[in-house]
């Protein structure tokens, strides 16, 4: 969702800056500078001149055929160092990508940032659907295993606050609740795991466990994804389920210790 430019903040113009950058990051591919302004509730003539000067600085590009703008390579070394010198990203990424080669799944580790969770890396095993997800993107945290995971970290009444019911529904199998979403979680605080089976995305389904640091509170959270007949709740005999939860609480485990965790 992009955050419209508002009229509080000690400066301006930094405001209305990143907001063109994120209408940038969440709309199609490259925009007009009307589309842009829309997206930020900005005056075009404001948009125009902040795209211009993005552009000198080189955050956005301009397609010298179309006129349409987008991001620019430019903002990638900011974007690079900001993971990579994420604690949770350094003691995570190389655990992940053993194990996508492993299982031969998709395997993602994200955060939780406010009311949604935010993905640092993924990496695909031969036997994982095509993804969109990328570093930075984002995600719901009741329709999601390892969202679930970071809500465990909250009590039922800081959940309820920082998510208000109904829930959305991404699909006929997303939890809408707040009390089936409690008996989930607890599940998940008893299990050290948990199971998303198409409620974000049909014929796709997650396993995922929490990751804690050294005082033990939940910072992070990784999954395994692919299709729903392998890792679902309705898979045909559990498929390897069993051995695949295995694996992702071993690989959140290893990545715990290495933030400190006991």
């Amino acid at each position: 969702m992009v955050t419209r430019a508002s009229d509080a903040g000690t400066n301006q113009s930094v405001e209305r800056a990143v907001s063109v950058l994120r209408a940038l990051d969440a709309g199609r591919a490259e925009l007009r500078v009307s589309d842009v302004a829309e997206l930020t509730g900005l005056g075009s003539s404001t948009t125009s001149r902040l795209l211009s000067t993005l552009e000198r600085l080189d955050m956005v590009e301009r397609d010298p055929v179309s006129n349409l703008y987008r991001l620019s390579l430019g903002i990638l070394p900011l974007a690079a160092t900001a993971a990579n010198r994420h604690p949770v990203h350094r003691a995570a990424r190389m655990v992940l990508q053993d194990l996508a080669t492993r299982t031969g799944l998709g395997a993602n580790v994200a955060v939780r940032r406010g009311t949604e969770l935010m993905f640092l890396c993924n990496f695909e095993g031969t036997r994982a659907p095509k993804s969109y997800t990328q570093a930075g993107h984002t995600a719901p945290l009741h329709a999601t295993s390892i969202g679930k995971c970071l809500l465990a970290g909250l009590s039922p009444k800081e959940r309820r606050k920082l998510l208000p019911e109904p829930l959305a529904a991404h699909t006929d199998f997303t939890t809408t609740s707040h009390d089936l979403l409690d008996a989930e979680i607890d599940t998940v605080r008893r299990t050290g795991y948990a199971i998303e089976a198409e409620e974000r995305a049909l014929g796709r389904a997650s396993l995922a466990a929490p990751v804690r640091d050294a005082s033990g509170d939940v910072v992070a959270a990784i999954s395994l994804w692919g299709p729903a007949s392998l890792l679902g709740h309705h898979a045909d005999g559990e498929g390897q389920r069993p051995e695949l939860v295995r694996e992702v609480i071993e690989a959140a485990d290893a990545i715990s210790q290495a933030l400190g965790a006991l």
